[in-house]
């Protein structure tokens, strides 16, 4: 094995391809404009990993464009890529992003500026979605300490290294743990902390949660014994002056078993369990925890709401409020200055965003994000006809929240406590299982393109826009 800049790599379970000390051309990426300069003192950060860089999907990048026409911001690159429902992940110079093409679970290693390929790693995989899902990535790539870790629909967790993509080590946590696979395969997005990956495995009878060593893989610690393998994402939290870690647990289960567990990220002891899972077998949780003011926030959709749970300051809990105000299907909400804002509902006819007072559950607003839009009919010519944005996903950054809808719309909205409006629309492409929420990174926007459309010619695709402003 040779490991030189240029040369290609044979590593067990995959290939990594290093294209030197500059990123080389890419084949599958349309290049269409620079990208603007940013703003002197332009406040930018890395998206290392889900949700972006405090777990909760607010940035604090700014100053963002405040709108955009028709067609979208400017588009300054695209990638032809494959199958998957994870958001890519950046740092510094290096954009990564796993998907599926054929028989392979694809690694790309990108500059974020121009889509120009640092490394490609790829691993075989045979996953079948049970309910006939594509069969890529659920995960996103978690960047931290020089390395990338993978983790994939089939249950391969995999650690590269950053720089060069080469195998550090590789393995298969479903089988070592004896996870039967769940309705979508693995969906969580393991989380880094302090040398450990910690990740909801679900193994029957236990553990729960697994510790491993980020460098070596091997187990530090096992917690829990009830709760299976979620889609949701454990996050870090400090309460009182303690740091935590928060896991919604739960998978394929008759009955349908889950909820809240808060553990201590050194050694795996848990605080305490709180249960909260939908009464409905064919439910899953996959909207992560959010935290603030020493409380946390759950929530699910299939009839569930959510939950308030106030943490004391001896790691005790108290509920301070459970109701139907907002039940979320995938998309973690956000928490700003006392409210929640947050997609509410199960199914694309029933959604819409809404925003609830932290402290009450009450709801203040619903909105169904719906326009009217001209179509030409055999029966009766143009007819305005009702759509909408249905289900999707934002992100909050310099004083909006820009939404991507299952349909490929991207929204521009400006919501407060009293009211939520939709100030810019785009249709980016028409594709279904737009479920990816964007990320943004150093002024550029990334949306994933689940499915293809009119141009994608089939495939799927991970776009760049420059919402850099002046």
């Amino acid at each position: 094995m040779r490991g030189a800049w240029g040369v290609l790599v044979l590593v067990a379970g995959g290939v990594a391809v290093a294209s030197g000390k500059e990123p080389a051309a890419n084949a599958d990426v349309t290049f269409h404009r620079d990208a603007k300069p940013l703003a002197d003192g332009a406040v930018v950060e890395d998206w290392p990993w889900f949700l972006g860089l405090r777990h909760d999907g607010d940035s604090r990048e700014k100053p963002i464009i405040d709108g955009w026409d028709a067609d979208g911001p400017p588009l300054v690159w695209e990638m032809k890529t494959g199958e998957g429902y994870g958001a890519p992940s950046i740092v510094g110079d290096r954009l990564v992003h796993a998907y599926r093409r054929g028989g392979e679970i694809v690694v790309d290693c990108v500059r974020p500026t121009d889509g120009k390929r640092w490394w490609r790693w790829t691993y075989p995989t045979m996953y079948k979605d049970r309910f006939g899902f594509n069969g890529g990535p659920r995960s996103s790539p978690v960047i931290a300490d020089g390395h990338v870790y993978i983790y994939g629909p089939d249950g391969w967790l995999c650690c590269l290294q950053f720089e060069s993509g080469k195998l550090v080590w590789k393995k298969n946590l479903s089988e070592m743990y004896k996870v039967r696979q769940d309705f979508f395969g693995v969906g969580t997005t393991p989380l880094y902390e302090a040398g450990k990956l910690i990740v909801n495995v679900g193994a029957p009878g236990g553990p729960c949660v697994v510790a491993l060593d980020a460098k070596t893989g091997n187990e530090v610690w096992r917690a829990g014994d009830k709760w299976g393998p979620s889609y949701a994402s454990p996050v870090p939290a400090t309460f009182h002056g303690k740091r935590r870690v928060l896991v919604l647990a739960g998978g394929d289960s008759d009955p349908p078993t889950g909820g809240l567990l808060v553990l201590d990220p050194t050694d795996g002891r848990i605080d305490f369990e709180y249960p909260f899972r939908s009464r409905k077998y064919e439910s899953v949780l996959a909207a992560s925890p959010i935290v603030f003011d020493n409380k946390i926030f759950i929530t699910s959709s299939y009839k569930t709401g959510g939950a308030l749970i106030e943490v004391k300051p001896g790691l005790e809990y108290a509920v301070r409020w459970k109701k139907n105000s907002l039940g979320a299907h995938w998309a973690t909400p956000i928490y700003r200055d006392g409210f929640i804002y947050g997609m509410d509902g199960e199914t694309m006819r029933k959604a819409a965003v809404v925003c609830i007072d932290a402290v009450t559950g009450k709801r203040k607003w619903r909105n169904e994000l719906e326009w009217n839009r001209d179509m030409l009919t055999k029966s009766s010519g143009v007819k305005s006809l009702k759509t909408s944005a249905f289900r999707g996903s934002f992100i909050a950054a310099d004083g909006a929240y820009i939404c991507l809808g299952e349909m490929g719309h991207l929204l521009r909205l400006d919501m407060s406590p009293e009211r939520c409006e939709m100030t810019h629309r785009a249709q980016l492409f028409t594709a279904t299982e737009s479920y990816v929420a964007p990320v943004l990174s150093n002024g550029l926007l990334y949306v994933v393109q689940t499915r293809g459309g009119k141009r994608a010619d089939g495939k799927g695709r991970l776009l760049c826009y420059d919402l850099r402003r002046r």
